[in-house]
């Protein structure tokens, strides 16, 4: 496999300013990302995603990725969903106290007393749940109930991550394709060199990172071969 980031965890909150519950979303995020799950977790900033924002959305397609939302409107897994891929958890915030028995309180919008970070707490657990049964089981840190400010981490976004992002041509259209540029130099310094024996596997290894739709495989295939030509003559020269 070509040397690509650490595998790790997206994290996306609610945008919903005006819901206790978008509040409660964002801190619950903040704490897994700086108390519970530091190492394991990056944190998507919606208004990016929404703008177009390469790494975030190239993050949500090679990573998992948890919606945390607020309301029924779904806005963070929608907005992942269609710009990216599917998430690969959807929790909502109002249906995770509802069942614990805890009710939102309108002023946590603004500000959360002992009971909204009680509140955030428990939600922080159930996302660092998540992240372990999508990476599987990491050490356990409790939540200190300290305000945010007072974390000793400090969050990490998924722009930082650098996962790298190729455009090619396929049939006149542009795609976006992950991983390319590592595994081209993966098959290059293997010694493997441009040859219709190796079109398919050089497919294969794409398609490890990249969903290609079975209708499309002659054309990306022959996309790849060709663009793998352009990069060994490049890497050939002196």
């Amino acid at each position: 496999m070509p040397n690509l980031p650490k595998k790790k965890v997206g994290l996306i909150a609610c945008g919903g300013e005006e819901l206790a519950a978008g509040t409660l979303s964002r801190v619950a995020i903040r704490l897994v990302l700086e108390t519970l799950r530091p190492d394991d977790t990056v944190t998507l900033c919606l208004p990016l995603f929404l703008a177009g924002e390469q790494e975030e959305r190239a993050f949500a397609r090679f990573y998992p990725t948890i919606a945390v939302d607020g309301c029924g409107k779904d806005c963070a897994a929608r907005a992942t969903a269609r710009f990216s891929a599917p998430v690969a958890a959807a929790l909502r915030v109002d249906e995770l106290l509802a069942e614990a028995g805890v009710t939102v309180n309108p002023a946590w919008r603004r500000e959360l007393d002992a009971a909204g970070w009680a509140a955030a707490e428990r939600l922080a657990q159930v996302i660092a749940a998540r992240v372990d049964a999508l990476l599987g089981p990491r050490p356990t840190v409790e939540a200190t109930g300290s305000p945010i400010a007072e974390a000793p981490a400090s969050a990490t976004c998924a722009c930082a991550t650098q996962i790298p992002v190729s455009r090619i041509q396929v049939a006149g259209e542009e795609m976006e394709l992950l991983a390319l540029m590592p595994i081209f130099d993966q098959f290059y310094q293997a010694g493997k060199r441009p040859g219709d024996a190796l079109d398919r596997e050089l497919l294969e290894a794409v398609r490890v990172y990249n969903p290609i739709p079975d209708a499309a495989v002659v054309n990306i295939q022959a996309a790849l071969a060709r663009e793998y030509v352009a990069f060994c003559q490049q890497r050939s020269q002196p």
